[in-house]
């Protein structure tokens, strides 16, 4: 009857009950399941977003590292290529230059030498130029003196001797002056005035006597003094 009606309708009741509980622990269990399980997804999505960042930071440090450590070798690099530079121009240019500057200093101070030792070849040569021009002048003046006075020495003896030369030239034709009157006389007639000699030593002392102004005569015929000639002794060479 009704009794295992209820007792059968108060089963199904508990057993919905229990199922209900049941229902409900599982849901508890579930939604604390799935709490637990979010939380631990947000856990785990955390942690990895952190593992995330911080994975990124460590990349990031460690291309900047990266970045830093080529920038160094850059810096090397450079520092390198610009002491190679350095040195290659201190092979192509300075030490070249260097070495073009010693050797013009050195062609300088040789030439500077030279100009020197020249100036002072051509001071020397000045001074003895000048000194043998001096003693040529000076020689050349003695001579050209001792040849002028040998000149006028030679002029005096040539005029002495000219006019001596005149002298014999004109002798003949005094002569015959003085004799001609005595050639052209047939006789001579002497008068006496009652004094001196009479004769012979008459007309030798007439022609005495013209002989006398015989270098009156000279003179007005050439123009020279007998008695100053004669006074002048001649010098010899």
């Amino acid at each position: 009857g009704a009794k295992d009606l209820r007792e059968k309708v108060s089963a199904q009741y508990l057993s919905e009950i229990e199922m209900a509980k049941a229902q409900r622990d599982y849901e508890l269990k579930k939604a604390a399941y799935d709490i637990e399980v979010n939380t631990r997804r947000a856990q785990a999505d955390l942690a990895y977003q952190l593992q995330v960042a911080k994975t990124k930071q460590q990349i990031e440090e460690q291309r900047v590292q990266v970045q830093v450590v080529e920038r160094a070798q850059q810096v090397a690099v450079q520092e390198q290529e610009i002491a190679r530079r350095e040195k290659e121009l201190e092979a192509r240019v300075r030490k070249p230059a260097e070495a073009e500057r010693y050797k013009l200093e050195r062609l300088a101070e040789a030439e500077k030498s030279q100009l020197i030792m020249q100036a002072e070849a051509e001071a020397a040569s000045v001074r003895m130029r000048g000194e043998a021009e001096a003693f040529a002048i000076g020689a050349r003046a003695r001579a050209e003196a001792e040849q002028m006075a040998k000149k006028a020495e030679a002029f005096q003896l040539y005029q002495e001797a000219a006019q001596l030369d005149m002298l014999l030239e004109k002798l003949p034709q005094v002569a015959e002056e003085i004799s001609g009157p005595l050639t052209s006389a047939n006789k001579i007639t002497l008068v006496s005035s009652g004094s001196g000699t009479m004769g012979a030593a008459k007309v030798t002392g007439e022609v005495l006597d013209i002989l006398t102004r015989l270098p009156e005569s000279v003179e007005r015929l050439t123009g020279v003094s007998i008695s100053q000639v004669n006074h002048k002794p001649l010098r010899t060479a």
